[in-house]
């Protein structure tokens, strides 16, 4: 993905609609290296996560297309790229993977990001009835070398609704995402080998997947 980066700098300087039109052709490349690349993760991915078996790369990938309609924001482009990895499509908000590229903010995520509320409660309600399972998946060794903990960029003020206080889940039960979050060096992708270690890395949150799916039946 040698040319990823580079274009994704120059469209930041130049997100308008006359530049992007004139280098449609680069960007045309830059989505067709990056669809290869997480089609090398999806292999990976589909060696242990066998709901992913009928998941092809390209549609995984979202557009560069902003929706602008109801942001301050107007700038047409996008300036990084993304693909959502789960069981249907990547418009569905299931327990996936997600993988970011953006000059100076690369991640990769497992987990699911703002389920409505009565999704979220039975997630929360399910580590209620598992607490020592869903700390054990998140105290696995390398578990935490990868992703530390839960991601806790979202969480509620107070105990949420119909939930006891007290709890000895409580630290648990505040959150509104439940999400594995790794960022890594840009220069990374350049790597042949990095799309195998991003899959590694994404099996080791496969439990916390397992475990957020299941909840949700």
């Amino acid at each position: 993905m040698e040319h990823l980066i580079p274009y994704l700098k120059k469209l930041k300087k130049n997100n308008n609609r006359d530049w992007f039109e004139k280098h449609k052709a680069d960007h045309d490349l830059v989505k067709e290296e990056f669809t290869a690349f997480i089609s090398q993760v999806l292999d990976g991915l589909k060696g242990f996560d066998k709901e992913l078996k009928d998941i092809e790369a390209k549609k995984t990938v979202f557009r560069i297309y902003r929706d602008v309609r109801f942001s301050k924001d107007k700038t047409p482009y996008k300036t990084h790229f993304g693909a959502s990895i789960n069981p249907g499509s990547k418009n569905m908000n299931t327990p996936g993977y997600y993988i970011h590229v953006e000059p100076g903010k690369c991640f990769i995520v497992a987990g699911i990001y703002g389920p409505e509320t009565p999704v979220l409660n039975k997630i929360r309600q399910e580590i209620v009835y598992h607490l020592p399972e869903f700390k054990k998946i998140l105290a696995e060794k390398n578990y935490k070398k990868y992703f530390g903990s839960l991601d806790a960029e979202e969480q509620t003020k107070n105990p949420p609704r119909g939930f006891d206080k007290e709890s000895p889940a409580m630290e648990f039960l505040k959150y509104k995402s439940y999400l594995a979050y790794h960022e890594f060096d840009e220069k990374k992708i350049l790597d042949k080998n990095f799309p195998k270690k991003i899959a590694e890395m994404l099996k080791v949150s496969f439990p916390l997947n397992k475990f957020l799916r299941r909840a949700m039946v």
